[in-house]
């Protein structure tokens, strides 16, 4: 059916909103085709890193009972990376089998395209770390209503705006320059889905970049370490995680 508008300028708004929308689309089209690419022909393999030997020569660290330990070092902070990875996908994959009430094409559309984008992240860092990796985490879901628009997109947002603050944190203890640059090309796809998903709760404002999100003086996005971003995502990953051997930040 053909929407009725009431004026000339609804009209307007409305295919101003339209565009961008679909605009948004498109670069997250783009970003998890071209992240899936480059995952499948090897681009982000780590046996093409000059440092691959890394992944060969350490040893493989102890789990504590009862817990998931993320290890130390350079693995250590790829390990925290693929957690919250699989959180992320879980909580994706769950949203889109599980359509919230009045999800419509083109929400449907976009919280596809996040999806992909994040069981790729999830892959890349699973093949990358090998027989380091963390196995997969028990998601605990039971506080989201993933019938409701508002829980599933609020709970989306915290999800984003956590984990784009965790990449830009843990930047800095990296010590393999070449992993520093593929953190920076997925926390660079992480930041694109804050916005589409402030985006959706907020249509046609500045709560995209809002400065809850961004620093108003700077205009850059916040940077959580480890140990502030853990007790975040805490309540939805039922699998006990330690990371006291993670490294910490020079003073």
């Amino acid at each position: 059916m053909n929407k009725v508008f009431k004026s000339d300028d609804e009209k307007a708004d409305f295919n101003e909103n339209e565009s961008r929308i679909s605009t948004r689309r498109d670069f997250l089209k783009w970003s998890s085709a071209a992240a899936l690419t480059a995952f499948a022909f090897g681009a982000l393999n780590p046996e093409s890193l000059s440092a691959r030997t890394a992944f060969l020569g350490l040893p493989i660290e102890p789990i504590r009972q009862g817990a998931v330990d993320l290890g130390k070092g350079d693995i250590g902070i790829l390990n925290y990376a693929y957690a919250l990875e699989q959180l992320e996908s879980a909580f994706y994959t769950q949203v889109i089998a599980t359509p919230y009430s009045g999800m419509n094409s083109t929400e449907r559309a976009i919280l596809t395209d996040i999806r992909d984008n994040e069981i790729a992240h999830r892959e890349f860092f699973k093949v990358a770390l090998g027989k380091k990796a963390i196995p997969a985490l028990q998601v605990n879901f039971t506080s989201i209503n993933f019938n409701s628009r508002d829980s599933v997109l609020n709970t989306a947002k915290t999800f984003e705006d956590t984990g784009t603050s965790a990449y830009n944190g843990a930047g800095q203890l990296l010590k393999n320059s070449e992993f520093l640059l593929i953190a920076g090309k997925i926390v660079s796809v992480e930041a694109r889905h804050v916005a589409t998903i402030r985006d959706l709760l907020q249509p046609m404002s500045a709560f995209f970049a809002g400065d809850d999100v961004t620093d108003p003086a700077t205009g850059l996005d916040p940077a959580r370490l480890p140990a502030q971003v853990l007790p975040l995502v805490a309540p939805y990953i039922r699998t006990p995680i330690t990371a006291n051997r993670l490294p910490q930040p020079k003073a």
